[in-house]
């Protein structure tokens, strides 16, 4: 009879395993986001936000007027894989939001944390990879005495919250060149960036239409972050279209995914150009097409069809929420950093019928424009011409003088095939 072996122990290299993660998939604004995340599970109706330049020294505070966190809670909170449990309508899920979001752009996270509403007692930890790669241990350390966690303080004073603060942000700031202008220059930009971000993903929460009611103020620099509603629900001629729900069983359990088609304004109908303009998104209108995905009222996809169809310049006032609750996370596939989902097999059938549908609508509206350019005097189409032939024609002879015909010959046969009118016009 053979004897059975004893278990053997095989606990990962602290130092090995925390390296991999921080590779794990975040950008900077998506790191911030899960950070926000756990702001809004701690009932938090204020998020503040400092990226602050300072060489070598900068460092990002985030900052929440939560329910704060207990000395035990705090702990768990740092933990990687924390064995607290979720509950069904938290936007976590893995237990590494927190850890591997800020270990992706800095190589110290801090936080401070106040429950007590009266007593001013502050618990803080320390997560220092330089820590556990020198030691190989999963430890946390002391708030060291160079740190900048201790301006967290001032946010504590007077009520419970939560303040995170990084510091070395070696994925952040430029290797060897912190002290540069390059550098004040880069940090700046992730603050505008990063206010985009957050009204998008955020947008529910910011207007107070996400389940609850409660509004959620966040702020970058001390600047307030304006919800960006992808569905224009000001605009005068926005079409919302027959809301879809469908159930779908994951395992044991059944989840509701609902559908929300919207047509948004032809240009001519919006109430400004300046708001046509915003409303095209990050990424311009024909690539803001498409679905928008949330789970628990938080974004996760911005636009695009998953494949159901292609992206057309004729649909592209065509957009549509899908949201599904997080129960069905491992139907939808997100990820960690929840920046990506994947369309599941089950519910592509249902929702194609309904696709079409609004895109067929999204097209009619498009195609208003058109009509309105139809409509346009004759002595204004003889301009447009006039001014197309003179573009025309000072490109010929710029390819001439630069001796680029070949490569203008191949562009307009492209052109010719592709845009006919196009090439009529520019008397080509």
């Amino acid at each position: 009879m053979r004897s059975a072996n004893p278990a053997l122990d095989v606990t990962p290299s602290a130092s090995r395993l925390t390296n991999s993660l921080r590779d794990i998939g975040y950008t900077f604004t998506s790191a911030i986001a899960d950070l926000v995340d756990n702001s809004i599970s701690a009932g938090a109706s204020r998020v503040d936000i400092d990226i602050c330049f300072e060489g070598e020294n900068s460092y990002v505070l985030i900052a929440d007027d939560g329910s704060g966190m207990t000395d035990r809670d705090l702990t768990e909170a740092l933990r990687f894989g924390s064995r607290r449990e979720y509950a069904e309508d938290e936007l976590g899920r893995y237990g590494l939001g927190l850890k591997t979001a800020s270990l992706s752009q800095c190589k110290r996270v801090t936080v401070v944390t106040r429950q007590a509403p009266v007593r001013r007692r502050i618990s803080t930890r320390t997560l220092d990879l330089e820590h556990i790669i020198d030691t190989d241990r999963w430890e946390l350390t002391e708030v060291p005495d160079d740190t900048k966690a201790y301006r967290a303080f001032e946010w504590l004073d007077h009520s419970p919250g939560t303040v995170v603060v990084w510091e070395n942000l070696d994925r952040i700031l430029p290797a060897g060149r912190a002290e540069g202008g390059g550098a004040r220059r880069r940090m700046d930009s992730l603050g505008t960036r990063l206010g985009d971000h957050l009204g998008a993903v955020f947008h529910r929460f910011i207007e107070g239409s996400a389940a609850g009611g409660e509004t959620l103020a966040i702020t970058v620099n001390g600047k307030k972050v304006p919800a960006w509603n992808p569905f224009a629900p000001d605009e005068e001629h926005t079409r919302s279209l027959t809301e879809r729900q469908f159930e779908v069983w994951a395992g044991d359990e059944v989840g509701t995914v609902a559908f929300s088609p919207t047509v948004l304004p032809a240009r001519s109908l919006f109430s400004s150009m300046g708001e046509f303009e915003r409303m095209s998104g990050p990424g311009k209108w024909n690539r803001q097409q498409g679905l928008y995905i949330y789970r628990a009222d938080r974004l996760i996809q911005s636009g695009g069809w998953c494949g159901i169809r292609a992206i057309d310049e004729h649909t592209k006032l065509a957009r549509a929420a899908l949201d599904f609750p997080p129960s069905l996370d491992e139907m939808f596939r997100i990820n960690v950093a929840k920046m990506r989902v994947a369309l599941p097999a089950e519910i592509r059938p249902l929702l194609e019928p309904h696709v079409t549908e609004l895109c067929h609508r999204a097209q009619d509206m498009y195609r208003r424009d058109l009509r309105e350019g139809a409509s346009a005097s004759d002595s204004d189409r003889e301009s447009i011409s006039r001014d197309a032939a003179e573009i025309g024609g000072a490109i010929l002879s710029a390819a001439l003088a630069t001796s680029t015909t070949p490569a203008l010959a191949k562009i307009i046969g492209h052109l010719r095939d592709e845009n006919p009118g196009v090439v009529e016009s520019l008397g080509w």
